[in-house]
Formats: structure tokens, C-alpha cells, sequence
């Protein structure tokens, strides 16, 4: 006995086996649906891609309009706050962005100016003033700023300020309406010494 070899596609077609061209075309078939498989997997990755992308997107935009929209109110509440304290200041416009609080307008008097900055400047989550407010009149009383430290009182400020603690009345009064009561004043606190 022995092994004998025979050309697989030469002889009688009896339905035992395949062809050569039949597994050919088997294999290419499975090759075909191995790829479209690979293909429909690389789409849907792409397709799962973008869908984050636009989500991600879409986040973003929506985080922006509620800052834009936050960012606007915070302008509302500022300028009703200046108003609130009757300070005169003609065509008041605020605009807060990112902690910067932007002041335009027309202040009646230096004074009133400087209590604008001091009272925007002295809001929670106000960083910075950028103000470019005009004086209708002019009286060059322009006034020392001071940031009140941990333990001050408008006494000491006074005595350091004047020599004499007993004008802590005339702080208190530069600084209404900021200051409601002389004994409530706040490290970090910015006030006007005239």
C-alpha cells in the first residue's frame, strides 16, 4: 500500500468534497465578512466618536450659556446693588465677566466714585474692578484706600490714619452706605480714608 496522488479537480464529480474554486470562493466569502465585520466595527467607533464629540460639544456650548447667563444676572444684581445704596451715577452700566466686574458711567462726584469701586470691589466673587467712570463734578478729593486687616477696628485705622482714633466717625461716614454699622467691618475689606 501507499499514497497516492491525484489532481483534486480532475476527475468524476460525484459530489464528494469541494472544488478548489469552491473553497476559493468559501474563503474569499469569509474573508469578505471578516472585513465588512471590521468595517461595521470601525464605523461604529467612528460613529461612537462623533457622538461623544457632539456631546462634548454640546456640553461645552451649555456650560457657556449658563456662565453667559450667570455672568449677565451677576451684572443685573451689581447695578441694582449701586442703585440700591442711592449712589448717583449716571448711565451705569456693569458687566461681570469671570470674576472682573467692567463699571461705566457718570459718577456725580469723586467721592461717589470711589464708593462705586469700593462697593462693587467689596462683593463676593468680585476679583477686580475695571472701572471707567467719568466725575460730573470734579472736587479733587480723591481718597487713600485700605484694606482692612484681621483684628482692625475704624479706631485703629483712624489712629493710624489721622493720630487720633476718635475720627473714626469721619471713615465710618466715607464709607456709607457701604458700612451699615461702625463695628462691622471685615478682613479684606477695602475702605476709603478722605
Amino acid at each position: 500500500m501507499g499514497i497516492f496522488d491525484f489532481v483534486r479537480n480532475a476527475g468524476a464529480k460525484i459530489g464528494i468534497g469541494k472544488s478548489t474554486d469552491e473553497i476559493a470562493a468559501e474563503e474569499a466569502a469569509a474573508d469578505k465578512a471578516e472585513n465588512d465585520k471590521k468595517l461595521a466595527e470601525i464605523a461604529k467607533k467612528r460613529n461612537a466618536a462623533r457622538e461623544r464629540i457632539k456631546a462634548r460639544a454640546a456640553a461645552k456650548r451649555s456650560a457657556e450659556n449658563a456662565e453667559r447667563r450667570s455672568e449677565a444676572r451677576k451684572s443685573t444684581e451689581l447695578e441694582k446693588y449701586v442703585r440700591d445704596m442711592d449712589l448717583s451715577v449716571a448711565k451705569l452700566d456693569i458687566r461681570y465677566d469671570d470674576g472682573t466686574a467692567f463699571i461705566d458711567g457718570e459718577a456725580a462726584d469723586s467721592a461717589t466714585k470711589e464708593k462705586v469701586i469700593l462697593l462693587i470691589g467689596n462683593v463676593d466673587g468680585v476679583a477686580q474692578v475695571d472701572e471707567s467712570l467719568t466725575v460730573a463734578s470734579d472736587d479733587g478729593s480723591d481718597s487713600e484706600m485700605y484694606t482692612v486687616e484681621p483684628g482692625d477696628t475704624l479706631w485703629a485705622i483712624a489712629t493710624a490714619a489721622y493720630g487720633d482714633g476718635n475720627r473714626y466717625p469721619e471713615i465710618f461716614e466715607a464709607n456709607k452706605p457701604m458700612l451699615a454699622d461702625p463695628d462691622k467691618i471685615y478682613p479684606g475689606q477695602v475702605l476709603r480714608i478722605p
